[in-house]
C-alpha cells in the first residue's frame, strides 16, 4: 500500500530499482483440506536452505536472502539472471516491472521462475507463454529493509496462510520455515481457489474502503462489513462461475479475519489491471453478450469513484 507504515507482502509489491490475490454470507480465505496441503515440518529450518535466484532488492527481496544459506545470488535492477545458477529464481518485484525481469532472465531458465505477486497472473502468464509456473501466495509483513518478517496468522487460520506451488514449492516453503515463518504446499487447485480469495480480499476491502475517504482495513471491517460482505459474495460468485470452481463456506469470515490482522494498513485501488480489471473485464465479456452484469455492485462503486 502506498506509504504505509508497514509493508505486507499479501497488500502490495515490494519496491525495487527495476525499469523494468456462492452468493452466501458462507462463501472458504481457503483452507485446503489436509489431503490438498502438504505440512512442512519446522524441523526444515535445521536444513540447508536451497540456494536460489532472487531478483528485486527490496524488504521481501532481502529478508528472503536473509533466510538462506548465505549461497543465494540476489539480482537487482539492469541486471541479468544467470544462465548457469541452477535452483529457484524467486521474483520479487512489482507486477509492473515482470515483463523487463522475462527479458533479464534466458528463456531457458523460464521454468524455474517463482513469482510472488499479488493479483490475477494468470492472463500475463498465459500471454507469455509460462504456463503452469511457480507461484506464492505470501502473508507476511515485513516493517522495513533489514528487518525479520512477521507472518500473517489470523484467528481462523492459526496455522497461517502463506502457500506455495509448482515445482520449487517445497524448496520455498523450507527457506521460509527457516525464517520462522508458515508455509503450505498446494496442488494446482486448492492454490487457485486460495489465490482467488486473496484477490477477492484485496479488490473488495480496496474498494469500499476507496469510497470512505481516510478508511483503514480494519475501519472497513468494522463499520463497513456490510458493504464488504455485499461486494466479496458477488465477487466470488463470478469468480467461481468464471473458473468452474466452488469455493470453501465461510469466505466472508476469513477474510474478515485477516482484515483484522491487518486493520491498520490504508485502503487504496491501485495496480488496476491485475486486481479489479479481472473483475470488471468479467463485466464486459458479460455485457457484450447481452448477458446481466455478474459484477454489478463492483462496476457501480468503480464507476462512483471514476476508476473506469
Amino acid at each position: 500500500m502506498a506509504k504505509a507504515s508497514i509493508t505486507l507482502f499479501a497488500i502490495s509489491s515490494v519496491s525495487t530499482r527495476f525499469s523494468l490475490l456462492r452468493r452466501s454470507e458462507s462463501l472458504k480465505l481457503s483452507a485446503p483440506s489436509a489431503r490438498l496441503a502438504v505440512p512442512m515440518a519446522m524441523a526444515t529450518s535445521a536444513k540447508k536452505v536451497a540456494p536460489a535466484v532472487i531478483v528485486g532488492g527490496g524488504r521481501v527481496g532481502r529478508a528472503l536472502q536473509e533466510m538462506g544459506s548465505g549461497d543465494d545470488l540476489l539480482v537487482k535492477g539492469g541486471e541479468s539472471v544467470p544462465v548457469s545458477f541452477e535452483g529457484p529464481i524467486l521474483v520479487c518485484t512489482r507486477n509492473d516491472d515482470l515483463d523487463a525481469v522475462l527479458e533479464a532472465t534466458p528463456q531457458s531458465r523460464w521454468k524455474d521462475l517463482v513469482f510472488f505477486q499479488n493479483g490475477m497472473m494468470e492472463p500475463w502468464f498465459e500471454s507469455k507463454g509460462l504456463g503452469e509456473t511457480d507461484q506464492v501466495l505470501a502473508y507476511f509483513a515485513v516493517s522495513k529493509l533489514g528487518e525479520p518478517p512477521v507472518d500473517g496468522i489470523t484467528d481462523t487460520n492459526p496455522e497461517g496462510l502463506t502457500a506455495a506451488y509448482g515445482k520449487w514449492a517445497s524448496e520455498v516453503a523450507a527457506r521460509l520455515q527457516s525464517g520462522g515463518l508458515s508455509c503450505k504446499v498446494l496442488d494446482k487447485e486448492a492454490f487457485q481457489k486460495q489465490m482467488l480469495e486473496k484477490l477477492i480480499w484485496i479488490c473488495a476491502f480496496m474498494l469500499v474502503g476507496a469510497r470512505h475517504p481516510g478508511a483503514s482495513v480494519g475501519m472497513v471491517e468494522k463499520e463497513y462489513r456490510d458493504e464488504v460482505s455485499r461486494l466479496i459474495q458477488e465477487l466470488a460468485a463470478a469468480a467461481a462461475a468464471e473458473k468452474g470452481l466452488t469455493f470453501e463456506d465461510n469466505m466472508v469470515e476469513r477474510l474478515c479475519a485477516y482484515s483484522r490482522a491487518v486493520a491498520h494498513f490504508p485502503t487504496a485501488v491501485k495496480e488496476f489491471k491485475w486486481r479489479n480489471g479481472w473483475f470488471y473485464s468479467l463485466s464486459e465479456k458479460a455485457i457484450a453478450e447481452g448477458k446481466p452484469d455478474p459484477c454489478e455492485l463492483h462496476t457501480q462503486w468503480l464507476r462512483e469513484l471514476k476508476v473506469i
